[in-house]
């Protein structure tokens, strides 16, 4: 028995991906989401915290769809100068992925990352980054950017018959499949699409909603490593075009036997691509949800993506497919 539902609507998934939202500053991304499901939603509400909570209502069990809407950036921390401009991660980037990419300003300033020292070498732990905006000096570059101002990865979405790429894939990939969810689902249970803030700076907004809230069961949608390296080394592991991953534990969370058993065998039920998914690194907003007050059953649906936290994160359309169809079966054949 196969899910039954429209195409997808991957024009969404392109706008999610390019508006500007990093960790602590989601709000043009909680209003995108909040014109892309008006239709569909008995109530919209953004909490103190910057979570949009999209409600269906009904009357059976409380369940709460978590998609963190934030993306990995940077933000300033020092002026020099000559107008170059020094900063600290917002969430797990690693150097090696930052020298030569271009970021971007809220304000659409582009610049581009840097080291100083321009001599060749493999140990990046001591090289110091700065971005150049093409300033001449502090004070130009005083008129575009200040201390505290945030910037993410300019990196553009692609799409071909069976991928996308694009920065953001984590996790507006997973808001993307929440609101395909939302806008398919037929179900007599009370549903709350929380889209939370701060994920990637720890998990912050889910754990403020889940408090909030306090469901009965909570399904966490995010992306997750693909290890389908050229070397295949870890060929066994999550990977992209084997469906969507059903979470059994990461650094954050073991997930209860009796939830992942019930999730594969809907998986089956309706023949929906499914893999496991454990990792010993890493951590989602499922982890704090789980813990909430004296506990909410929690379970998780991963996107595996290639080359997370960069400009040019690839997904397969495929298992986005996969994961909006056992998103939709779970909300409509509840434990």
């Amino acid at each position: 028995m196969q899910v039954q539902r429209k195409p997808l609507d991957y024009t969404l998934l392109e706008k999610l991906t390019q508006t500007y939202g990093p960790s602590g500053n989601e709000h043009k991304v909680a209003v995108r989401i909040g014109e892309m499901v008006k239709n569909d939603a008995d109530a919209t509400e953004t909490d103190i915290l910057g979570n949009m909570i999209v409600r269906k209502k009904g009357s059976g069990k409380k369940i709460m769809i978590v998609s963190h809407m934030d993306e990995v950036g940077i933000i300033v921390t020092h002026i020099n100068r000559r107008g170059y401009l020094y900063f600290a991660p917002i969430g797990g980037i690693r150097k090696n992925v930052l020298i030569a990419q271009r970021f971007i300003f809220e304000s659409g300033v582009v610049g581009t990352v840097c080291q100083e020292d321009k001599k060749k070498t493999d140990d990046l732990t001591s090289v110091k980054l700065y971005i150049d905006i093409g300033a001449a000096n502090e004070e130009e570059a005083r008129k575009l950017v200040q201390e505290g101002d945030m910037a993410v990865f300019a990196g553009d979405y692609k799409e071909t018959e069976t991928s996308v790429i694009s920065k953001a894939l984590d996790n507006r990939a997973g808001c993307f499949i929440a609101i395909e969810a939302l806008k398919a689902v037929s179900s007599e249970n009370d549903l709350y699409f929380v889209f939370t803030a701060q994920e990637e700076v720890g998990s912050r907004g889910a754990k403020t909603a889940a408090y909030a809230l306090y469901p009965d069961l909570a399904l966490n949608v995010d992306t997750t490593f693909s290890y389908d390296d050229p070397k295949e080394l870890e060929m066994h592991r999550t990977a992209m075009n084997k469906g969507v991953a059903i979470m059994v534990m990461d650094h954050s969370i073991v997930v209860s036997p009796a939830i992942k058993n019930w999730m594969a065998d809907i998986a089956e039920t309706h023949r929906i691509p499914y893999q496991w998914e454990v990792i010993t690194g890493g951590g989602t907003d499922s982890g704090p949800v789980h813990l909430t007050r004296g506990g909410i059953p929690t379970g998780g649906l991963s996107l595996p993506v290639r080359h997370l936290h960069t400009p040019n994160e690839i997904a397969a359309k495929k298992d986005i497919e996969a994961a909006v169809d056992l998103l939709l079966a779970l909300l409509e054949n509840p434990s």
